[in-house]
Parts: C-alpha cells; structure tokens; sequence
C-alpha cells in the first residue's frame, strides 16, 4: 500500500488562500501565474496552482519562494495569515 500524504495544516491552508487572493487581486489568471513562475526557473503548470490553491495539493518551500518572487513580495507574506491567532482582525490579509 502507498504511504498517506500528509494533511495539510493551517499554515499550508492560510498560505494557499494568500496566494488566490494575491494572484485575483493582481488581477493573474491561473495559467499567468504559472507561466512566471516557470520562468523564474521552477516548472510550474496551472494545473499544479490550481490544485495548491484548492489545497489539494501541499505546497512545498520551493514553490512557496517561486510563486513569491513572481508576485514580487516576501515568501512570510504568503504565510502572514498562519501566524496570526485565529480570530485575529486583519490575520492574513495582503
């Protein structure tokens, strides 16, 4: 039998959200974004994007500082929300 993948867990769940609000507000379609990143030198597909922000799929450290450099901002922006107690007014917003 294959092992389990690992749950996600809030910080995975909050970064994945960052990156969907940050790619909608800079107006990225799934598929711009991708692209950038690939170029950046990590292969990305839309397809993968889409699964991390559907948290489907973890998103691993490599691709969290890829997808960060191709918005421009610092990979703990991407992860601001998790580290926030929950609840808090304001926690994770970009």
């Amino acid at each position: 039998m294959p092992p389990r993948p690992l749950a996600i867990g809030p910080a995975g769940h909050a970064a994945a959200h960052a990156i969907e609000r940050t790619r909608t507000a800079r107006g990225y379609s799934q598929r711009q974004l991708a692209a950038r990143v690939t170029a950046l030198g990590r292969p990305m597909t839309f397809t993968v994007l889409s699964r991390i922000e559907r948290t489907v799929r973890r998103c691993d450290i490599d691709d969290l500082v890829a997808i960060a450099t191709a918005f421009g901002i610092a990979p703990q922006t991407l992860l601001a929300g998790s580290l926030a107690p929950p609840g808090a007014a304001g926690a994770g917003e970009i």
